[in-house]
């Protein structure tokens, strides 16, 4: 078995031009959590707030179709970035992944391939149920994250936390197509 590459390289060229701060928001998808409850959603700003970005926006909608789709659109319009929370597995009412992937433009398989990797250390091969995604969604960063507090965790600090700036430097750096920013 070979050593695994370090999970945060030096930073490049492009780590040291990037925003060091995104306007970012957070979605929860849940039937039955509440602000007092959610504590992935607490998680997230708090680690973003921490790490000094600007929370546009926090939301908890249930896991209905059309209300994460609408409450996207508005967290969408002032955000760099959005991280949602809920609604990855396979059960009936994970419905997050079908309407995250109807709004991406530029899928980053990457992302859920690294978190599925990330998480097989921890949970084994209960990992296989998320379907995590992440990509572009015109000019906003789109990630979907399980509900859990350690699956929010372990996308934070192992994939997000660090690479934020980056990706935002990386989807301004040229524009995109069809006016995204």
């Amino acid at each position: 078995m070979t050593d695994a590459p370090a999970p945060h390289p030096p930073p490049t060229e492009h780590h040291a031009a990037a925003p060091r701060a995104v306007r970012a928001a957070v979605l929860t998808v849940s039937d039955t959590r509440t602000p007092e409850t959610d504590t992935s959603g607490a998680y997230l700003l708090s680690e973003l707030r921490g790490a000094g970005h600007e929370v546009t926006g926090y939301r908890i909608v249930r896991d209905e179709a059309e209300g994460i789709r609408l409450a996207l659109g508005e967290l969408m319009r002032g955000a760099v970035v959005v991280i949602s929370s809920g609604g990855t597995g396979i059960t009936g009412r994970d419905v997050t992944i079908p309407v995250v992937e109807s709004l991406l433009t530029k899928p980053m398989p990457g992302f859920g391939e690294l978190f599925r990797m990330l998480s097989y250390r921890e949970v084994g091969g209960a990992a296989m149920l998320s379907r995590a995604v992440g990509g572009l969604a015109g000019g906003t960063l789109l990630f979907a994250l399980p509900g859990s507090l350690n699956a929010v965790q372990t996308a934070w600090t192992g994939l997000l936390q660090g690479e934020l700036g980056h990706l935002a430097f990386e989807v301004a750096r040229h524009g995109q197509p069809g006016g995204g920013s």
